[in-house]
């Protein structure tokens, strides 16, 4: 009997391995941007993260970027497509587009996009375990791999003066966020930001379980933390937004089926 040697390893520069993709004009940018922008909000609506007028998800422009792209007032997540969405300027006035803004969409993101170039999308929304943990008054802790990406890295806005519809509660919003990737609203729910819709999609979905995981530990026990040191190393390894890049692709292929019409 002859032995046939073990098949050579595939080099690495013949993997495939999705990145963000790059453009060659700013149209083919906003383009994408406004369609990756539908796919996160129909993703929010599958997933339950609607409450009526509530919620919102905001891109920046490309090549004006002290306006963005948002999801137009009362209109469900589920329905939404490209050719709905609308784009304001640093004055929360419609500039493209034929539905309202939500104010409150406004305050909020208007602020976080002005105090924060580095960011291009943000997303907020009344998600069922976000509000409640909000209503605690806590952080999210360090008790499971995945939550560790949010380790140091994000905040509390610990107040609570109704709904959002002042720019100045929003710069105090945006301050609170300081540099990190979330915020926790008190008595209220998530936001959180990335360098591309995507990136901030995953981190809004990926955090709203996280607060599931940690109301439901706590309610069955009492967790065991995550130590210091451990929680640092494992926030440096999935913590920065091309990993939360990543992470969202396959979740967006494995839900195509809420995307039927998005693109119209």
């Amino acid at each position: 009997m002859t032995t046939n040697p073990p098949p050579a390893p595939v080099p690495l520069d013949q993997l495939q391995f999705a990145l963000p993709q790059k453009f060659d004009s700013v149209e083919e940018e906003r383009q994408h941007r406004k369609e990756r922008l539908v796919v996160a909000l129909r993703l929010f609506g599958k997933f339950g993260f609607e409450e009526g007028v509530a919620g919102h998800v905001t891109a920046r422009d490309p090549e004006w970027t002290d306006h963005f792209w948002v999801n137009p007032f009362a209109m469900s997540f589920k329905q939404i497509r490209v050719s709905d969405l609308i784009l304001v300027n640093h004055e929360g006035q419609v500039v493209q587009g034929r539905h309202h803004v939500n104010q409150a969409a406004f305050a909020i993101h208007s602020q976080v996009h002005a105090a924060r170039p580095d960011v291009i999308a943000a997303a907020h929304s009344h998600s069922v375990y976000g509000k409640t943990l909000s209503s605690l008054g806590e952080l999210l802790e360090p008790i499971t791999q995945d939550v560790c990406a949010f380790y140091e890295s994000h905040a509390l806005f610990d107040d609570y003066t109704g709904v959002v519809l002042d720019q100045e509660e929003g710069r105090r919003i945006a301050a609170t966020l300081g540099s990190h990737k979330a915020v926790i609203l008190r008595n209220h729910g998530l936001l959180t930001v990335g360098d591309s819709v995507d990136a901030a999609a995953w981190w809004f979905i990926t955090m709203e379980r996280s607060c599931q995981v940690q109301l439901t530990a706590k309610a069955a026990g009492k967790p065991v933390a995550i130590e210091h040191d451990s929680a640092v190393v494992t926030r440096d390894q999935l913590g920065n937004d091309l990993v939360a890049w990543i992470n969202y692709q396959p979740l967006v292929a494995g839900h195509a089926d809420a995307l039927e019409g998005a693109f119209e």
